[in-house]
């Protein structure tokens, strides 16, 4: 058995952001070098003892994310060839930051296989790159996006919306030289304030100010205006794609399938027939027979300490709706099928219509056909309910009715 999708976590950056509260360590020089070598051998010990137990053989994605993992240098370069040893992934993808990802490293990693670059760009305005605490300048980022796209790898860049400070001229000004830079793929996120942050901290003293969740989600919208209008289609709720370059590796996730994730703070999902094959690399962990579908983080370097949280099959389903309702291709006939066997299908009707009438989701066709395909005296498939612009901007509200129908399960 292999697992579809592999995710390594690289927790070192050259200087921590100031909104960042991810499992990374700021470190430069000496220091880096020693940690990050440490921590590359333990990291390359879990993978071969990930390809020993057949896991490895058939991934189709791969996604190295941290931290920064451009950092390392010439590791990293290592850690990609060690991977593409074991498997022929279709897209393999490497975080880089601007200021770290240099032309050396650049060519060095297309050579040993990495197929995407995604930058962590966040703003093209150098005010609000301060604020930030990015340690690159709008420049950099233009030309380490110029040196991706030079060395033939598909591009994408993150962008961060919603500022201290930031206007709407300015978000649209980001939004237009991203688009001139010719990248395949954006992702657009609202700015959230994590507890025990430097920003988080800086908001309650008083010395910047809270964001505005009205103005953060205008600025999503007109996200969405000028990316499509450039010839990027959103896919889902944060992403924009020219075609064909979407990010199968976040759609794996988005569409549960099974992934392994190796390195302190990576996560690991399997549904429970997957799992049996993964186990021995998690020490036998005691996860319930019941479980549907099983997480696993990762807690420390060495892979000895894990956090576990499982689903049962109701809550599986349920999840499996909310995030099918995150993406442009909606929820499928297929899975609304499933899902009507746990969860009564009154009560999954129901939350539907209430969507609809809320405005927050469309239907592909009426709701006798719907009513039809779920008593199985019609088979349909394709998409049965996607998600509209209003239930984009009002997301968590509908990824809540969504979940909630777990709650109404008969099989749990």
């Amino acid at each position: 058995m292999s697992v579809d999708s592999l995710y390594i976590h690289i927790p070192f950056c050259h200087a921590r952001c100031t909104y960042c509260d991810f499992d990374t360590k700021a470190a430069c020089g000496s220091q880096l070098l020693s940690r990050g070598d440490a921590y590359v051998q333990k990291l390359l010990r879990r993978v071969r003892d990930a390809a020993r137990a057949g896991v490895l053989e058939r991934v189709e994605t791969v996604y190295i994310g941290g931290g920064t993992p451009t950092v390392l240098g010439e590791r990293l370069v290592d850690i990609v060839r060690e991977i593409r040893s074991y498997c022929n992934p279709v897209e393999f993808t490497c975080e880089a930051n601007p200021e770290s990802f240099t032309p050396e490293l650049a060519f060095a990693l297309a050579h040993a296989g990495v197929t995407r670059v995604s930058l962590g760009v966040q703003s093209l305005d150098d005010d609000e790159l301060a604020l930030l605490g990015r340690i690159h300048s709008s420049s950099q980022a233009e030309r380490a996006v110029g040196l991706a796209r030079s060395c033939g790898f598909s591009t994408s860049v993150d962008l961060i919306c919603g500022l201290s400070g930031q206007t709407m001229a300015s978000w649209e000004k980001t939004l237009d030289r991203a688009c001139a830079l010719e990248t395949d793929h954006v992702s657009v996120y609202p700015l959230m304030i994590e507890d025990g942050t430097p920003l988080s901290r800086a908001i309650e003293a008083g010395r910047v100010a809270e964001p505005d969740e009205d103005l953060q989600a205008e600025m999503m919208d007109v996200a969405r205006s000028v990316l499509t209008g450039r010839g990027l289609e959103r896919y889902e709720v944060a992403s924009y794609a020219r075609a064909g370059k979407e990010c199968r590796h976040n759609i794996a996730y988005w569409t549960g399938k099974s992934y392994l994730g190796l390195g302190r703070s990576a996560a690991s999902m399997f549904s429970s027939k997957d799992y049996g094959a993964c186990a021995k690399l998690f020490d036998a962990l005691d996860v319930p027979s019941g479980a549907s579908r099983i997480r696993i983080v990762q807690l420390d370097d060495e892979g000895t300490a894990f956090d576990v949280e499982t689903l049962s099959s109701c809550e599986a389903l349920a999840e499996d709706l909310m995030l099918g309702a995150r993406m442009s291709r909606g929820i499928s006939y297929d899975l609304l099928r499933r899902a009507a066997a746990v969860i009564p299908p009154s009560r999954l009707l129901g939350t539907l219509k209430e969507a609809v009438d809320l405005g927050l989701l469309s239907l592909s066709d009426s709701w006798d056909s719907l009513e039809a395909a779920l008593s199985c005296d019609v088979s349909r498939s394709g998409p049965c309910a996607m998600p509209t612009r209003q239930g984009w901007l009002m997301g968590n509200q509908l990824y809540g009715m969504l979940w909630d129908l777990h709650k109404d399960a008969r099989f749990c």
